[in-house]
């Protein structure tokens, strides 16, 4: 037994973020782990899962979350494991097994109960709808026109969609309802006296959009810091800064849903 136990500890690390991408939660993913410990240990025969490798242990994951946690995960604040909990269970695991834990492929087959043929053809298939779900739709709202461009070829050169170039705020909100972007880049300081900031607040009210804000004035800095509308780019600004605040603004969790 205590051999055994021992091997279950080192399995511990894996089965913790297995678990907690399966279940979408730091403490349902840990409770799950600490349930499937306790079974191994104690009763390792309930589930007629044969628990003498990890991928038995990942097999007793599933089945306890698919009786206690009807199957499906809590909603993420991980951009990438939303996008997946819109894919099939079968293929959410497939691809947490294989891309988050490293399985071989005819392993994971296994353990979701698919052939190695089905399996690498739903990869495939995952991978390109995660490819186009990381995808963003990016509104660029800047009135001088040079800018305007330089940041749109910035920003399809990260592989993103410009949907859209706007000068003025009515433009911006026209563009934002026939376009629906999912994030957008913001000179603070508009044509015709428009505010950037004005675009921000109404495109995250309506649309719960993203900004990033681009601006040459040091005096924004200060307001948009009490502001807390997004993060600042500031002029003249480099391929890299931009690259990085459009990386953050895709990939980071939702603020308001962040595990503690």
């Amino acid at each position: 037994m205590r051999v055994y136990a021992r091997e279950l500890n080192e399995h511990l690390p894996s089965l913790r973020r297995y678990a907690r991408a399966l279940t979408g939660s730091v403490e349902r993913g840990d409770d799950l782990v600490t349930r499937c410990v306790e079974i191994a240990v104690m009763a390792p025969t309930r589930f007629g899962v044969p628990l003498a490798s990890t991928g038995g242990l990942y097999a007793l994951l599933h089945a306890l979350f698919d009786r206690d946690g009807e199957g499906r995960p809590d909603r993420s604040p991980h951009p990438i494991e939303r996008a997946l909990a819109r894919r099939p269970e079968i293929e959410r695991r497939l691809y947490l097994l294989v891309a988050l834990e490293d399985l071989p492929v005819a392993e994971a087959a296994k353990l979701v109960d698919l052939t190695v043929a089905e399996a690498t053809e739903k990869l495939t298939a995952i991978r390109e709808f995660l490819r186009l779900a990381m995808t963003a739709r990016v509104l660029v709202v800047e009135d001088n026109a040079l800018a305007a461009v330089d940041l749109s070829e910035m920003i399809s050169g990260m592989g993103h969609v410009v949907c859209g170039l706007a000068a003025t705020e009515p433009e911006a909100l026209a563009l934002a309802n026939a376009e629906s972007p999912t994030l957008a880049v913001l000179d603070i300081r508009l044509a015709r006296g428009g505010s950037g900031i004005s675009v921000a607040r109404m495109l995250r009210e309506r649309f719960a959009v993203p900004v990033i804000f681009v601006t040459a004035y040091a005096g924004d800095l200060r307001f948009l810091d009490e502001e807390g509308l997004g993060p600042v780019i500031r002029k003249p600004y480099t391929s890299n800064a931009v690259q990085d605040a459009i990386s953050q603004a895709v990939f980071a969790p939702l603020p308001e849903m962040l595990l503690h």
